[in-house]
């Protein structure tokens, strides 16, 4: 079998998964396709590494064992980015991207965050609160 092969499935696998990282709203999609492109670069790493065993004498596999270290920050990455996107979907109510963008730059504050202007006005409300519940009891 020819180098070509694998190397052009590799290929193709990469690139409908940076497709879909930059086509897809939803952030499980952009997760499984984050994880074909890893896939492809397994299938390159195998490929390469069987190609270059035939040419040596001495075989070391290391495209082999670079793989099942792949694989394994892959699973890593999976379980690490499936429970964010949990927690922010039980937190927002959704994991589209889009909204999740959209809501992040919507909620910002127009002064600068901690100012003394915002703890002035919060203690504004308070005290004319706590003088409106006095003048309304007397």
């Amino acid at each position: 079998m020819h180098l070509a092969y694998p190397a052009v499935l590799s290929a193709l696998l990469f690139c409908t998964g940076l497709y879909g990282v930059l086509a897809r709203r939803n952030a499980i999609l952009v997760l499984m396709s984050v994880e074909l492109m890893l896939n492809a670069v397994n299938l390159n790493l195998v490929a390469f590494d069987v190609w270059l065993s035939r040419a040596a004498e001495d075989t070391l596999h290391s495209g082999q064992a670079l793989t099942l270290f792949t694989i394994a920050i892959a699973a890593a990455e999976i379980g690490i980015g499936l429970a964010i996107v949990l927690a922010v979907h039980r937190n927002r109510g959704t994991a589209d991207i889009d909204k999740l963008r959209d809501t992040a730059e919507g909620h910002e504050p127009d002064g600068p965050v901690g100012s003394d202007s915002d703890a002035h006005t919060a203690e504004q409300t308070v005290r004319s609160g706590r003088t409106g519940k006095a003048e309304a009891t007397a």
